[in-house]
């Protein structure tokens, strides 16, 4: 009996650690996903009153480059986590629950590899523009500065994929990603409407 009061005990630990981890990525993700929006749209409709009016912004392009990244690589990490990319929807709804389980770690492993893989390699990418020493054009900063959040940004979603597994070992039910349960809901495709 203490066995099994031991093993749900270090599941709720667990399940706590994984709910605060996600709480605090989450808000993260959100302010810099928030803020690269409104910060480009700022930037774009400034530059384009500068160019109409007066002159150019001359750091628009590149500053504006960098919040695309950033948006960009910040989003892969929130897309694993609200279970927003591409999936097989179709194969996992059609699953007994406990097949689709199964199915969503191993997925969820594999996709979790290949996202540590891509940091890695882009930690490298990063390594080797830092070595060159390149400048941007016009602020004159490193250009590995602005390559910084993409090995960040695929740890972050192999975490992302982690916490999922960990949902999935931790819930009785399936979980698609560590926020969004798995459910499927029949649509009335009979025409009849009331």
């Amino acid at each position: 009996m203490k066995a099994g009061s031991d093993h749900n005990k270090k599941f709720r630990r667990l399940h706590t650690f994984n709910r605060i981890f996600g709480t605090i990525v989450n808000a993260i993700e959100v302010v810099v996903l928030v803020f690269c929006v409104a910060a480009l749209a700022v930037l774009l409709i400034a530059n384009v009153f500068a160019r109409t009016f007066f002159q150019s912004i001359y750091y628009a392009e590149e500053v504006s480059t960098f919040l695309v990244i950033l948006l960009t690589f910040t989003g892969v990490s929130y897309g694993v986590r609200k279970a927003r990319h591409i999936r097989m929807g179709a194969f996992l709804d059609a699953m007994p629950p406990a097949l689709e389980k199964i199915c969503i770690i191993i997925i969820s492993l594999v996709s979790a590899a290949v996202m540590a893989v891509m940091a890695w390699a882009s930690w490298e990418y990063l390594i080797n523009a830092r070595s060159m020493g390149h400048l941007t054009p016009a602020l004159r900063l490193p250009k590995w500065i602005f390559y910084i959040i993409i090995p960040t940004g695929f740890l972050l979603a192999g975490i992302q994929y982690i916490r999922t597994v960990i949902k999935n070992f931790t819930e009785p039910d399936p979980w698609q990603s560590p926020d969004q349960k798995s459910e499927y809901e029949d649509e009335n495709i009979t025409g009849d409407s009331v």
